[in-house]
């Protein structure tokens, strides 16, 4: 067995840095939203929408006004940082297969090297445990 990665592993290297507008678009807005004055800002509309009831007058509407915005706003944001999340959680997983497949390569290399039997078992077993044998295969 060689040490080069599997021939469907994801490397670092292989991974493109190219990010689409929506996604640019999506990165933007999970940091502006995570950043303490954005909370500070909805709470600040919290404040402004609530005595808005006595210019305003009709209860049913006062109340529509902050169900309205606020469901727009969720459901806009909500899309927005799954699209962020999913990317990250598709990084790290392609690192850490990354670096469970060098890691299995060495084992192999050095379990024939050095013929220990209880080495090449743990290669195997941390390649089958993390999936590498299924997703080289099916490619």
């Amino acid at each position: 067995m060689s040490s080069a990665p599997g021939p469907h592993a994801h490397m670092p290297s292989d991974v493109t840095r190219k990010v689409g507008v929506f996604d640019h678009f999506a990165d933007a807005a999970a940091r502006f939203a995570s950043k303490a004055w954005f909370f500070a800002l909805c709470v600040l509309l919290v404040l402004v929408w609530a005595p808005s009831y006595f210019v305003i007058g009709n209860l049913d509407t006062w109340q529509l006004i902050i169900n309205t915005a606020t469901t727009i706003v969720t459901f806009l944001m909500v899309a927005l940082l799954q699209n962020t999340q999913s990317r990250n959680d598709r990084a790290v997983q392609d690192k850490l297969n990354a670096i469970a497949d060098g890691l299995a390569d060495l084992m192999a290399a050095q379990a024939e090297h050095t013929d220990t039997p209880q080495l090449r078992h743990d290669m195997l077993e941390l390649r089958e445990s993390v999936g590498l044998e299924d997703r080289e295969s099916t490619g």
